[in-house]
């Protein structure tokens, strides 16, 4: 009985119920929630899809390659005859799950949109079970609804695009270190962790870019602050490990038949040159051999060039560079329309510009209201006393809320700064703030990290999509009761505690 009274005493501190971290808790929920989200995607991966189109094209031929066992290539045609020819333009990891798809069930027209369909109701199931590390019961399951019901994640069933098996990593990962952080081992999560991370780069390289913020998912704990330090540095240090072990066979196998080596792909040159060249707008826009690499060469050398072209015209004219950021981010945070575009250019009959423009419409609102309430997420709800976290937090408040009228009623309708002002309100040691380490400073970290990656690059609204599911965990945690000065830290669940929660 004393020990059960431990946990719940425990689970209180920030508000949740003894049974929100359960390892086997709330199930039932979860499979209802994967229901939920597999219907309307498999409706629309069989009734809205059709050939693939812009990078799908790629993606769907690479992984038919992997499939008939021809790797990861295309032929050229040399002398007449075809010629076996290594890609690592594109990131391996989404051709590789088709491939792997094809091989399993045949490579039939519906066969990768019906696959995507799992994988969004998947990345659903992750989404809940994150979500109970990070608020309330009641509150993980909003966020497992709102990503089960999200219009934009609906719809990319039907694309064969890699954003939601990204997200599905970025999400995994997470779950899987605090899931095994709350039952006193750290190692073994941290391992889980660097696995699910390193697959995920294969999919998405600057995936990597998250492998730090893991730490924060076993900050609190028994000890002070250098015990925090050390469990923080071990799992980060053991899942980036683990991550580039998963990924250093592609590596290998990249300097072994490409014309140098490549971590995962060789589009990063590329990607910062179309951020940077003259005629740069802050979106894609198409290289040309005029604008600076005019020889063709292997891919890895064509890359590097690209990106010694990308870092010297930064270098001569840092400050364009610079301004074209706000634009950047404005095209990845500020409309969610690469859905109905992808549709419309696959099935122009079945989307006309009206029917696109209302689709447009309705998973731009629908983002946008989502990022907006996401920004409450690392806001307390203010309380009378003490009077200092009070007004820390009506000013984070005050903050966020003029940012979305900014957005709202601004000429530009900008609500990219919302997406900047997540990672740097959960940062601020401000009186009175919620729970923002753990799994909120991990998805703020995320959303740091796209923001960040988009701002060096260039932005496009598809781009902002593997931080959806985070938005939805950060929404459900909106406005949540601040921390005080007289709890004790949080800190992983022993196991009397776990045997003690698991016996209620």
């Amino acid at each position: 009985m004393a020990e059960a009274a431990r946990a719940r005493a425990e689970a209180a501190r920030d508000g949740r119920s003894p049974a929100s971290a359960r390892a086997g808790g709330d199930l039932v929920f979860s499979a209802i929630a994967f229901v939920l989200a597999l219907l309307p995607r498999l409706y629309v991966a069989i009734a809205w899809a059709r050939e693939p189109v812009w990078d799908g094209h790629y993606y769907d031929f690479g992984a038919r390659r992997i499939a008939a066992g021809l790797g990861y290539s295309d032929d050229l045609i040399v002398g007449g005859q075809p010629v076996w020819h290594p890609w690592c333009h594109y990131p391996v990891g989404y051709s590789g799950f088709l491939g792997l798809v094809y091989r399993l069930f045949g490579a039939g027209p519906h066969v990768a949109t019906v696959a995507n369909a799992v994988t969004g109701a998947l990345l659903v199931v992750v989404v809940h079970r994150l979500a109970r590390y990070a608020t309330t019961p009641a509150r993980a399951r909003a966020a497992a609804l709102l990503a089960a019901l999200s219009p934009g994640l609906i719809v990319y069933a039907a694309l064969l695009m890699t954003e939601p098996l990204a997200a599905l990593g970025l999400v995994t990962a997470p779950w899987l270190l605090a899931r095994d952080a709350a039952r006193g081992r750290i190692v073994r999560g941290a391992v889980l962790a660097g696995v699910a991370l390193g697959l995920t780069a294969l999919v998405r390289p600057q995936s990597l870019l998250c492998a730090p913020a893991l730490a924060l998912l076993t900050w609190r704990g028994p000890g002070g602050a250098s015990a925090a330090w050390r469990r923080g540095a071990l799992a980060a240090a053991l899942s980036a490990a683990t991550a580039l072990a998963v990924v250093a066979p592609w590596t290998i196998r990249n300097c072994r038949v490409m014309d140098g080596c490549a971590l995962v792909s060789t589009n990063g040159g590329w990607n910062l040159a179309i951020g940077a060249f003259p005629r740069a707008t802050g979106r894609f826009e198409t290289l040309r051999a005029g604008d600076g690499c005019p020889i063709a060469r292997g891919q890895v050398a064509q890359d590097r060039c690209w990106m010694a072209e990308g870092l010297k015209w930064i270098k001569n004219d840092p400050v364009r560079w610079l301004a074209l950021i706000p634009r950047k981010l404005s095209f990845t945070f500020d409309h969610e329309s690469f859905p109905i575009g992808y549709l419309g250019e696959a099935n122009p009959a079945a989307w006309p510009e009206e029917r696109r423009a209302a689709g447009r419409r309705v998973l731009t609102t629908s983002h946008l209201g989502l990022l907006s309430v996401a920004a409450l997420g690392v806001v307390a709800l203010p309380r009378l006393r003490p009077w200092r976290a009070l007004a820390a937090q009506l000013l984070a408040l005050a903050a966020v809320l003029g940012l979305v009228a900014w957005g709202v009623l601004g000429d530009e309708h900008a609500f990219w700064p919302l997406a900047v002002a997540i990672p740097v309100i959960a940062a601020l040691p401000l009186p009175g703030r919620p729970a923002n380490g753990g799994v909120v400073g991990y998805l703020a970290f995320a959303m740091a990290s796209v923001a960040l990656t988009h701002a060096v690059f260039f932005g496009e609204d598809r781009y902002h999509m593997v931080v959806t599911p985070a938005l939805c965990v950060l929404a459900a945690c909106a406005l949540r009761r601040g921390e005080t000065a007289s709890a004790p830290p949080e800190r992983p669940l022993d196991g009397a505690v776990q045997r003690a929660r698991l016996s209620q």
